[in-house]
């Protein structure tokens, strides 16, 4: 059975619930799976003015806890394209894991969630996976093996690079079920290539 984290950030909850599906898709595949998150690193006025999400069902990852896991799922906002600096912050700290290549040999995977069609979705997973590769984990998109991928009836999230949903403009448009279905479906074949490796 594979150890699965999924590590993610949310300023407005789209993430947090591509979090939960992707989980859902692990623990379907036979994982055990923990949900944490990044620290906040915005300041408090800040975190207010904006009216991001502070009610956070699940815990604070700390860098010690990533050797544990079979395989790490990082979910993370678009901020122009690149991952937001919350989650860049965590990976910053993560030089003495590195060092001592604990996590060679994991797999890994992201998930996203933008504005807009076109608002960075595939760049912010390439920013994410980047980190990953430097730390030598094997990367797990979201194959076109999943039909959502090719939906083309109304605008939707998904990249081959992994899952992904659009918020809108003013971030009142939640994660539809093709999106979250994606989720789901990475979260599952991660869960599934991690137990091979791990086995």
């Amino acid at each position: 059975m594979a150890k699965v984290l999924v590590l993610y950030y949310s300023s407005y909850g789209h993430i947090e619930t591509m979090a939960k599906a992707v989980a859902e898709g692990a623990e379907s595949a036979g994982a055990s799976v923990d949900i944490k998150r990044v620290p906040e690193t915005a300041p408090a006025e800040v975190v207010q003015a904006a009216h991001f999400k502070t009610d956070h069902p699940y815990p604070v990852c700390e860098v010690e806890d990533l050797p544990n896991y079979d395989a790490i799922i990082i979910g993370v906002p678009t901020r122009y394209g690149n991952m937001s600096s919350q989650m860049q912050s965590f990976w910053d700290k993560t030089g003495p894991i590195w060092a001592k290549g604990a996590l060679v040999g994991k797999v890994g995977g992201a998930f996203t969630s933008t504005a807009t069609q076109h608002g960075g979705n595939e760049t912010t997973l390439i920013s994410a996976i980047k980190v990953l590769l430097h730390h030598g984990l094997m990367i797990v998109g979201l194959p076109y093996a999943y039909p959502g991928l090719v939906e083309l009836g109304e605008i939707v999230g998904g990249t081959p690079y992994g899952a992904s949903t659009i918020a809108g403009s003013d971030g009142s448009r939640q994660p539809n079920e093709n999106e979250l279905g994606g989720a789901r479906f990475q979260g599952r074949h991660i869960a599934e290539i991690a137990a091979k490796v791990a086995g």
